[in-house]
């Protein structure tokens, strides 16, 4: 979006590929700084929604770097990959490598719906450099997350429970009228300002422009778990972060309180705050709080 204007962008070799990347503020920080940077969801949407996080920058002299993971945005694209090459641990070393070829010492991790995932596996690896971890509008399992959105689904008018139910059934997701249905299911639980912000617009049009990623890891369907995720549950090694952490979720968001609960309970001294006017996006629904509730937490 013009009216980011990163102070620098680029891009590191990641084996025989790139990840692009832009910085917010300089590099390194400044004494007694920590720089955060933001994991995107998806898997497969680039970051341009967390933008807004670099109001950071001049609140409190926090750098934050935002990138795009392999496959997506201004990152390598590799469409003929397979679920062979699309892990969790691809993604985990993409991130100690851009880590280390920007030579980061010490930073803090935000991670959002996906980008927690990722995140939270990243803490159970003890990094030594990591100080503290937000975890946003994140999953402890997938078969919580698919029960959670099945519910809401489920409070939405009874045409749009039938159309996507009849398209889940065929398998038929590029139907205009599942895709109209679902508009009307992310309207109230993916983002809630109408129209659509722009920078969520941006990450989810490159998104679809390579689903790749996406549909491999997660799947076509927001309703049911058909990638190569579909197991994934980090519940039972939740007790293992020991690194201080904010559990942040919208009272209307897809990651329900059932799903984040597991956050708390597990990793010990958690904090926890809910958007009581947001959904899945309360970085781009209540921007402004969203900024000072992250920045108070990496200023405390």
């Amino acid at each position: 979006m013009s009216q980011y204007k990163p102070t620098t962008t680029g891009k590191v070799s990641f084996g025989e590929w790139e990840t692009a990347y832009e910085v917010y503020g300089t590099l390194p920080a400044a004494p007694g700084k920590v720089p955060l940077i933001g994991l995107h969801g998806g898997p497969g949407m680039p970051g341009r929604y967390l933008r807004p996080l670099s109001v950071l920058v001049e609140a409190h002299g926090i750098p934050v770097i935002l990138y795009d993971q392999i496959g997506c945005g201004d990152s390598t694209h590799l469409p003929e990959k397979g679920g062979d090459f699309w892990t969790v641990e691809l993604f985990l070393k993409e991130l100690e490598n851009l880590l280390e070829k920007l030579e980061i010492k010490e930073y803090d991790l935000l991670g959002t719906s996906w980008g927690a995932i990722l995140a939270a596996e990243h803490a159970l690896l003890h990094p030594h450099g990591l100080r503290k971890l937000i975890l946003s509008n994140g999953l402890t399992s997938m078969k919580m997350w698919e029960d959670s959105v099945i519910s809401l689904l489920k409070t939405m008018p009874q045409d749009v429970q039938d159309t996507i139910e009849k398209h889940e059934k065929e398998r038929n997701y590029n139907a205009p009228e599942y895709r109209a249905a679902c508009k009307v299911f992310y309207d109230a639980h993916l983002c809630r300002i109408i129209p659509t912000p722009p920078e969520l617009v941006e990450a989810y049009t490159l998104m679809m422009d390579d689903p790749t990623v996406s549909y491999i890891m997660s799947g076509p369907s927001e309703f049911h778990s058909l990638g190569t995720l579909k197991t994934w549950n980090i519940i039972s090694r939740l007790g293992e972060i020991t690194t201080p952490t904010l559990v942040l979720n919208g009272k209307y968001d897809m990651t329900s309180d059932t799903v984040v609960k597991p956050f708390l309970d597990g990793i010990k001294g958690s904090k926890w705050v809910r958007f009581e006017h947001s959904s899945h996006a309360p970085m781009l629904e209540e921007r402004e709080k969203y900024a000072e509730v992250v920045g108070e937490f990496l200023t405390e």
